[in-house]
């Protein structure tokens, strides 16, 4: 069981984030005492940052502290994947990110999604049996991919943790900080 003053982090990301998503578990999960490092695909325009989307428009930029290509999940206990409808979009097709996502996942590391970002779980096959949340139009993904769906601000299923929406960080990160201090979970089987 690491204390959240020792973990490491990983936030997954691309252009077209949801802003909220990203900075505020970023500044939470930072205040709690953990190292977060940020990691975009080098495919991005934007070789230093990534650029956020906040609600109705382009948002700010945030550092990248990694290339998505030069990471390996054994150097973090959690990853944190932002929402928004561009960015989970963009890196679902990106096989480098779903192969991390994966190493996560059977590793039985700490994972999680909000927002639309539960796609990338579909994506990874790690949404078969098991209870998850999302935000309210990629519900039936979820129960297509054999998901449990259920419409509350967070949901955690074997160090699974989802979320609905930028309303559900506080709920989201507070979670994402017990998961962690659990300790790692048994490894999890995908779907193919």
């Amino acid at each position: 069981m690491p204390a959240i003053d020792q973990a490491k982090v990983l936030i997954l990301a691309t252009d077209g984030f949801e802003e909220s998503e990203l900075t505020v578990p970023q500044a939470k999960l930072r205040a709690a005492g953990a190292t977060v490092h940020v990691a975009a695909p080098r495919s991005r325009e934007a070789k230093e940052s990534i650029r956020g989307w906040d609600k109705t428009d382009w948002g700010k930029n945030v550092a990248v502290d990694r290339d998505l290509e030069a990471v390996e999940a054994g150097a973090y206990d959690a990853l944190v994947l932002p929402g928004g409808q561009i960015n989970p979009d963009k890196l679902r097709v990106e096989a480098g990110a779903l192969a991390l996502i994966r190493d996560f996942l059977t590793s039985g590391k700490v994972v999680a999604a909000i927002c639309h970002a539960p796609w990338l779980l579909i994506e990874a096959g790690a949404v078969k049996g098991r209870d998850v949340t999302a935000f309210a139009s990629i519900r039936t993904d979820v129960i297509n991919a054999g998901g449990r769906y259920h419409d509350r601000e967070v949901v955690t299923d074997d160090g699974i943790v989802t979320s609905r929406n930028p309303g559900d960080l506080d709920a989201f990160c507070a979670k994402i900080i017990e998961e962690v201090k659990e300790g790692r979970h048994a490894p999890r089987q995908l779907a193919a």
